[in-house]
């Protein structure tokens, strides 16, 4: 083979590879990211900022998927919650995971918009939106970017979950009875998701026995695994140490 020859086939070799790589790297996630699902797909995942079910009422900015993305660890000690919950006939259920700075700083551009519609005033009745910030409701940095926190509740597996949510239909606010307010599917809380409220603090005292019953357990499945829950909002978590900087790529489809 003459050297020319042997060149050409090195470039026909070197573009099929790159045919092959180029396509896998575009569906690949950066860092030490992963899909939640390729880790435990039995993890049931309700990521409502890729639609409208969400304070906003509409996607928000870098949703392009539903999906739950997360640290590779966090991910594994999410694995080790659901395998627990698991003997006791439950599931936990992803509302949020890695939330990319483009959507953050949509959420702040909404906070100041000067409009507040009443589906928007159902996820904070006692003030209004634009003091979601400064009341520590939403950061203006959030641990979400960094793919170390992340929101979510429990699902009784045995009970009845077929409730779905109705964009047309009037609910009462994130504070009413859970037969008043949106369905989630979950079990009851004493508030909704995302609801800005001080009942939605983890350990008011304006929820009933029960309800105060379900946060504990919630709180005390993921503090086995290391998590640590946000004071103000019984469904936040983060895993210490599993942070860093920021992130601002899409969350898309992926394989």
């Amino acid at each position: 083979m003459t050297p020319e020859r042997a060149l050409v086939k090195i470039v026909v070799i070197a573009v099929a590879v790159a045919g092959l790589i180029w396509p896998a790297l575009a569906q690949g996630l950066p860092g030490d990211f992963v899909f939640l699902r390729d880790i435990d797909p039995t993890i049931i995942q309700d990521i409502r900022y890729a639609g409208a079910n969400n304070f906003m009422g509409r996607p928000i900015a870098g949703y392009g998927a539903a999906e739950c993305v997360v640290k590779r660890e966090v991910g594994l000690r999410l694995k080790a919650v659901q395998q627990e919950l698991a003997r006791q006939r439950l599931s936990l259920k992803m509302f949020d995971c890695y939330r990319p700075a483009r959507a953050v700083a949509d959420m702040v551009a909404w906070s100041r918009n000067g409009k507040e519609t009443a589906a928007e005033r159902r996820y904070n009745p006692a003030f209004s939106k634009v003091n979601l910030f400064r009341l520590g409701y939403i950061a203006t940095h959030s641990g979400h970017s960094t793919g170390s926190a992340v929101d979510l509740t429990l699902v009784d597996l045995g009970a009845d979950n077929s409730r779905k949510f109705d964009p047309v239909k009037d609910y009462a606010d994130c504070t009413a009875p859970a037969t008043a307010r949106a369905p989630e599917g979950s079990v009851d809380m004493g508030t909704g998701y995302d609801c800005s409220d001080i009942k939605a603090h983890t350990a008011t005292g304006s929820i009933t026995p029960a309800q105060k019953r379900w946060r504990a357990r919630l709180v005390a499945a993921m503090a086995g695994q290391g998590f640590v829950n946000y004071s103000k909002e019984w469904w936040h978590f983060s895993l210490p140490g599993t942070g860093g900087s920021a992130y601002d790529f899409p969350i898309t489809r992926g394989h």
